[in-house]
Parts: structure tokens; C-alpha cells; sequence
């Protein structure tokens, strides 16, 4: 995609939502980076039925600790792989508490050695937290930067690389959101929904016969 091209890629994006947020639910920052860990291969709505009364009590690492892995787990049972997060929450938790001061740290790689925590999550919450300019990679981004070619790459690696060099200012703080909301709600895997698409002009995928034709291309701004 060319230079000019992105830029207005994200300029559509943030005129149709000026203020992305993630769709996770969270008081602090604590609470967020356990949001993150469990929404692995689960569904931000999913983790928030699950963590609303969670958090309403439990919401520093101290309090984690002291609920236990199997109280925990009682709140967590409808979320994938739950036995293994809440393993991992209360680890993360110890380990907060033991070398951080209670503390979630603002450094993607003392994130990184938390447990459960790996590069992904620990982009997510430098960005929501920390105001960091990180892209955090998930199916959704990894699935919109191959399509539209804004940032091609066989690994999320390879596509947060890419989004590290192609975004421009001053789009950097919010793409990674604008990116997971136009991969969840129109740029779907099975059914993109380019007929409705605010870049749809942009983009070199070509619909299906049996899908709706693409939308007419945006005014430029």
C-alpha cells in the first residue's frame, strides 16, 4: 500500500471512530493486564461476563493472591482454557507483588516475563495502559494487514514490524484498536463486509460473487 494510501486508510478510520477503546472491561491496571491474559483464544464479551463480579472485589495482585487458584477458578470456569489462566493469574499476581511493588511495570519486557504474559498481551497493555505506540497482533490485525496489504507478513511478528514502519502519525497511539474493531465488525474472516467498508477503495481484496458488492469509495479528506 502506498505511502499516501495509509494515510488515508487511518484517516477514515478515526473520522468513522474517534475514540477506539478496547472492548475489554477493566478498573486499573492490574485488573487490565488479567483481562488481556484471559481473553487468549476467547472472546472479549466471554472474559467480561466472567470478570465483572471478579473485579468488583478483586482488583490488585494481593487480592488475587489471597482468593487462590480455585477461587479463581469458580469465576473464570466459562472461559476457555480457564485452569491454565488462573494458574498464570496467580502466578503473574506472586510475581507482581514479589518483584514489582504490587505494581503492573510500564516495560514490555519485564511484562514479557510475567507468566502467561507473552508479546501480545504485553503490547496491549503498554498501549492501554501506558499510552506506548505498540501493535499487539492478533487474528483480526493479522488477518486486516494481509488482506489490504497494509502489512503483509507470515507471522504476527512479521505484521507488527511491518505496522512499526508503515503507520504514520498521528495515528500510531490508536491503530492498534482501529485495526481490531474494522477486523471484528467489517473486515471478517469468513464474510468481509466491503460493502459497507470506509476503505474499501483501498484495499485489493475482491469480494466473492455470492458477497455484496464493495461500497462507493470514500470522499478523500
Amino acid at each position: 500500500m502506498r505511502k499516501d494510501d495509509v494515510f488515508e486508510f487511518f484517516s477514515r478510520l478515526a473520522a468513522d471512530n474517534p475514540h477506539p477503546e478496547t472492548e475489554l472491561e477493566y478498573v486499573n491496571d492490574y485488573t487490565l493486564l488479567v483481562a488481556v491474559v484471559l481473553s487468549a483464544q476467547a472472546t472479549d464479551a466471554g472474559v467480561n461476563k466472567a470478570t465483572r463480579a471478579l473485579f468488583r472485589t478483586v482488583d490488585t495482585p494481593e487480592k488475587m493472591v489471597a482468593l487462590g487458584e480455585e477461587g479463581l477458578k469458580r469465576h473464570i470456569k466459562t472461559i476457555g482454557l480457564f485452569n491454565t489462566k488462573a494458574r498464570n493469574v496467580i502466578a503473574l499476581s506472586e510475581a507482581l507483588i514479589r518483584d514489582h511493588g504490587g505494581q503492573v511495570p510500564a516495560n514490555r519486557d519485564a511484562l514479557e516475563q510475567l507468566p502467561g504474559v507473552g508479546r501480545k498481551t504485553a503490547n496491549v497493555v503498554m498501549n492501554t495502559a501506558f499510552g506506548a505506540e505498540t501493535f499487539a497482533v492478533d487474528t483480526h490485525i493479522f488477518r486486516v494487514g494481509n488482506r489490504t496489504k497494509l502489512a503483509p507478513g507470515k507471522t504476527p511478528l512479521a505484521v507488527e514490524k511491518k505496522l512499526e514502519r508503515v503507520v504514520p502519525q498521528p495515528f500510531r497511539l490508536h491503530a492498534h484498536h482501529w485495526l481490531i474493531l474494522h477486523g471484528r465488525y467489517t473486515c471478517k474472516a469468513r464474510t468481509p463486509e466491503c460493502w459497507r467498508c470506509v476503505v474499501a477503495d483501498l484495499c485489493p481484496y475482491t469480494p466473492k460473487p455470492s458477497e455484496p458488492k464493495r461500497a462507493k469509495p470514500a470522499p478523500a479528506h
